[in-house]
Order: structure tokens, then sequence, then C-alpha cells
């Protein structure tokens, strides 16, 4: 069950069955032969057992930490506070009635999977190959063959697609890769979105997760980060249907926030409708991090705006999205099942800056593969 339970308060999502649903039917091509196989994401990327704080909601040795902030600030966070902190407790109770977030006993004694990725470093070097600048120029590709074997793919200029109903493991640049059904995707960065741009499709919905500069990021160098500036070049008057749902991640510092509303969409021409916040709980339904702590938060902000003058089903302020969070960083739960309640189950539906392939939309990056990569286990395979 992806969608746990849905109330006037938001959402309980399961991650994980959102993911493993695009991967009932899988199979595998050796020589001539498609046998079935069973793909699922590993299971302890999930296991968020223990909270960073204990059931008092003290941190550093029982001592709350306060950040100083000023009198606008604080009554901001103090109603954004209370509205996740009743919120997520009538989620949570309602998800827990349904013996969700119950706590988990189950541990797993294997490794987390290597988070370390070439692929925005192939996207480097592939910027020195030429671009093609034909009118005739494809600029979109199957993934499969008439015979259904992989086909030999350009996966840095042309958008590939596998347009088959089943999901596919197949290889691509040296690794093994299952690929969703109905999925399109780019790999390339900035300098080659032309392609998707090109190919001449729009879309209802565009997902941003943008890689939002912070020290964190510095420090660990996950993967490389973009200053805000550099996202008014993304082409998303270019990619947006009439009415198209605009959806960008933001992470909880307050400079980002602002730049989305006061800069980014009206630079797009798109108008703020409502502001999310996605909630990040253990398996036992308690908060990730402390409500009030300066640092890392529990929750990160979603703001949904649509082109200005458009008239579109009403989009719902203030709505929370509960989940257990991946261990795997930057991993975000899938929308599309909360976001078609406003744009409709056959929505065409695009994610920039993505990490990983849904079934049924397109998908652009530089590290767009990264969490669909195949880990060969005795009883099949498991992605990551």
């Amino acid at each position: 069950m992806s969608v746990v339970l849905q109330s006037n308060s938001g959402w309980v999502l399961d991650s994980q069955s959102l993911i493993d649903r695009g991967y009932t039917r899988c199979i595998t091509w050796t020589g001539h032969q498609k046998p079935h196989v069973k793909c699922n994401f590993k299971r302890q990327c999930f296991h968020i057992l223990k909270s960073h704080y204990n059931m008092s909601g003290r941190v550093d040795g029982g001592h709350t930490v306060m950040a100083q902030k000023t009198e606008k600030s604080a009554k901001v966070d103090c109603l954004s506070c209370s509205i996740i902190l009743e919120g997520t407790k009538a989620l949570v109770d309602s998800a827990q009635s349904l013996g969700y977030l119950s706590g988990e006993t189950e541990t797993s004694q294997d490794p987390l999977p290597s988070q370390d990725c070439r692929l925005a470093a192939l996207c480097e070097i592939a910027k020195e190959l030429p671009l093609v600048a034909d009118e005739e120029q494809e600029w979109t590709q199957s993934l499969l063959t008439e015979e259904g074997g992989a086909s030999h793919v350009d996966l840095f200029s042309q958008v590939t697609e596998n347009s088959q109903a089943w999901a596919a493991v197949v290889p691509l640049i040296g690794e093994e890769y299952i690929i969703p059904p109905n999925t399109a995707f780019l790999l390339s960065d900035f300098t080659r979105i032309q392609p998707l741009v090109q190919c001449g499709r729009r879309f209802d919905v565009i997902v941003i997760d943008p890689p939002w500069e912070n020290k964190s990021v510095k420090r660990s160098r996950r993967y490389s980060s973009l200053p805000s500036s550099q996202l008014k070049r993304l082409p998303v008057p270019l990619l947006g249907s009439p009415g198209c749902l605009v959806v960008t991640w933001v992470t909880n510092r307050p400079s980002h926030l602002r730049f989305v509303r006061d800069e980014l969409y009206p630079h797009w021409g798109v108008e703020v409708v409502a502001e999310w916040f996605w909630v990040k709980v253990t398996t036992s339904g308690e908060f990730v991090f402390p409500l009030d702590s300066p640092h890392k938060k529990p929750y990160e902000v979603l703001v949904l705006g649509r082109p200005l003058q458009t008239a579109n089903v009403p989009v719902e302020d203030k709505r929370l999205i509960v989940s257990v969070p991946s261990a795997l960083h930057s991993q975000k739960p899938s929308l599309s099942e909360v976001l078609k309640l406003y744009v409709g189950a056959e929505a065409k539906c695009l994610e920039l800056f993505a990490r990983s392939l849904q079934p049924g939309w397109t998908s652009w990056g530089n590290e767009v593969l990264k969490f669909q990569q195949i880990i060969a286990l005795p009883r099949g395979r498991n992605i990551w």
C-alpha cells in the first residue's frame, strides 16, 4: 500500500512501496531469452528505527537547543511548527491504528550501498563531444530494439524511452540498471538539456529537486551543488503545458525559500499557490530530528505554483506528507500518487535534477540513474 492513508491534514506514504510498485513485472535479457526477475529496493534503506533525540524532544544532554531568531521569523516558525506538530500527530495516530508506523524490530546486518556515483563525471566527459545541430536530428530513442533486446543508446544527447508496460534490467555504461515501464530519461547537465526541450513534450507537472548549496553538501562532497541564480536557466516555461503544476523541493534555509517565492517563480511567470511539508519520521512515528532544532529539521518544504491567470483544480495549502525517509542521501519520496489528485491520473509528469526514475514519468539530471543501479542477490535482484 503506497498511500497508507489520506486526511484533511495530508498523507502518510510508504516510500518503499511507491518505488517497488513499478517493478511488479520485470524482465532481463539474456541472449534472445527474457526471463522474469524479482526486483525491489533494499529494505534496510528505510529502516530508520531511532530518532536523533529522546521522547521529551531534548538533545545535547537534556538541554533544548534553540536558535536566535528575529521576532518575525520566530512567529513564522511557530506557526509552521504548530501545523507540523498537530498534523503529524493526527496522521501518525491514524496510521498506527492501521498497524503502520508501529515500530519495526527487524534489522539487517547488510551494509547500506555505497553512494559513490560516476554519472556526473561521465556527463562532464560527454560535454566534450560536439552538439548536433541537424534539423533532422532525432531527439528521442528507444531503450529496447524491436526484437526486445537492449539497444545501443546515446544517453547524453537523446531522450531514452522504455515504452513497454514492464520494467527492464539492461546493461548501460558498464553497469546493470532497472528501467521502469513507460519511462523516459535524459542523462545530462544544463549544457545538454536541449534534447528535452526539442523532443516536443509539454508536461502537466514539473517537480524540481535542486542541488541547493549548503555547508553539509560542501563537506560531504556527495554531489555538486548549484548557485540559486543558475536555476533561472531552467527552461520551465518551454517545458510546461498551460496550467502546469510546478513543485520545487526547498531546504530549510530561509534564503532558499525566499528565492523560490520572490525570484524564481516570478521569473518563470509562476505564482505560488501552496506550501507543503514533507515530514520525516521513524518507523515508530517519531520525528527524526527535533522540531525546534536550529540545524537539521525533521521536514522539508515543497513550494507549489502555477502559471499566472490559469484556472485549475485548487491546491490546498499547508498539507503534510509523512513518511519514513531513506537512509540514502537526498532520496525524496515519490509525489505521483499525491499530485494526481490535482492534475489527473493521465497527466504528463517531469522531474528535473532527478536521481531516480518513476513509471510513467520523464526524468532529467546528471545523476538520473543513480538509484536505478542493480545489486545481484541470491534470491533475485535489489535496486541499490
